[in-house]
């Protein structure tokens, strides 16, 4: 179970006891593995393929277009020209995504045979024992945290591990950046993870409990809406609800990471800077479609208290446009400005001062003085 269709969506499989999940995007250094198929398992596969999408993807009226798209497919013979998983896989996901332009669909080949659970099962203690060893090869995401001169706080947070898991973690992060001046979140190699490790993180820029979001799921045929708020309390120090928090995005950022970016842009907590992000609204969860052949399948979405929509098809816009790689360096002078205009130490303010102009000299040629 836990090959690299784990690894392509571990965050989501660490919680098998929630009642939602969002999709993970892949590590990018993991080759996809790969293996013969046959007339008998290209059957199999479409058929549960087109059965799953029918009776659980998040828009009935979509779910029903594309099973009957695929049926169509098998009956015309289209499939018969795969004789590897790889290719087969890729051209079922891109023929799912089509139609419903849902990003977080996907067929997955797996190496070992594909055991999924029932939906809302908890994981058994091997299962927890094996995303723990994981999620801590990993840091539980948090692969970078420094303070940049001008106290600046940076965040480099590469996914939202499970919060059950990895919330020690996340707690420490956000205690060591809790007396930062301003804090960079960089999300721009973040794929996705744990909307309940959204909430635990915002929870320490607010000052207040806040509505984050809400997640409308497709449950036998009804719907069932999940609310996500802020905490009343958090281990240790607040960030805090004042101080300005800057979010980096590229065009991988996606899921969870964009679920993070879109609550506290329209909150208007944080300002945007980078690149439109992906866009992907929609949790769900694992289907089997064969004994190697698994497919992620959006049975829910999110919504806004404030847009009363999400970022589906048209990701997150930044509102600062920038390229990913220069994003930090604009973040950095954004925060800086004023943080000089308030200082009133002449020795502080005279290397803040200096540490802007090194930032200018650096930025690349054509890139706006922002």
């Amino acid at each position: 179970m836990f090959t690299c269709i784990f690894r392509a969506t571990f965050f989501a499989l660490a919680v098998l006891s929630a009642s939602v999940v969002m999709a993970q995007t892949p590590p990018a250094d993991l080759p996809p593995p790969d293996g013969p198929v046959d007339a008998n398992i290209r059957k199999e596969v479409v058929e549960t393929l087109a059965k799953e999408m029918e009776a659980a993807y998040v828009y009935a009226d979509k779910g029903k277009q594309v099973a009957a798209d695929l049926r169509g497919r098998l009956a015309k013979g289209e499939y018969d020209q795969f004789d590897r998983a790889l290719p087969f896989a890729r051209a079922l996901t891109e023929q799912i995504q089509g139609p419903t332009g849902d990003k977080h669909l996907r067929v997955n080949f797996s190496e070992r045979d594909v055991n999924v659970p029932p939906a809302r099962r908890e994981p058994t203690p091997q299962e927890v024992d094996e995303q723990r060893a994981f999620l801590r090869s990993i840091n539980f995401g948090v692969e970078k945290i420094e303070r940049l001169p001008g106290n600046i706080g940076y965040l480099d947070l590469r996914g939202f591990a499970t919060a059950g898991l990895g919330g020690d973690t996340i707690v420490a992060a956000m205690n060591l950046l809790a007396h930062a001046d301003a804090l960079i979140i960089d999300l721009t190699q973040n794929g996705g993870g744990d909307p309940a490790a959204v909430a635990l993180i915002s929870s320490y820029l607010f000052d207040s409990r806040t509505h984050l979001n809400d997640l409308v799921m497709r449950e036998e045929g009804k719907e069932r809406v999940e609310h996500f708020w802020t905490t009343d309390s958090v281990s240790g120090a607040r960030f805090g609800g004042k101080k300005p928090v800057y979010i980096l995005t590229a065009k991988r950022t996606f899921s969870a990471a964009e679920e993070f970016t879109y609550n506290l842009k329209n909150l208007k907590r944080a300002t945007v800077v980078g690149e439109t992000t992906r866009g992907g609204a929609h949790p769900g969860r694992r289907f089997r479609l064969s004994k190697n052949f698994g497919a992620f399948i959006a049975t829910g979405r999110a919504r806004s208290p404030i847009t009363q929509t999400n970022w589906e098809g048209t990701g997150v816009t930044p509102d600062v446009p920038a390229t990913a790689e220069q994003a930090l360096n604009v973040a950095q002078r954004l925060a800086l400005k004023p943080l000089i205009e308030a200082e009133k130490n002449p020795r502080r303010k005279a290397a803040m001062e200096a540490r802007l102009k090194t930032l200018e000299e650096e930025a690349k040629p054509g890139e706006a003085k922002k």
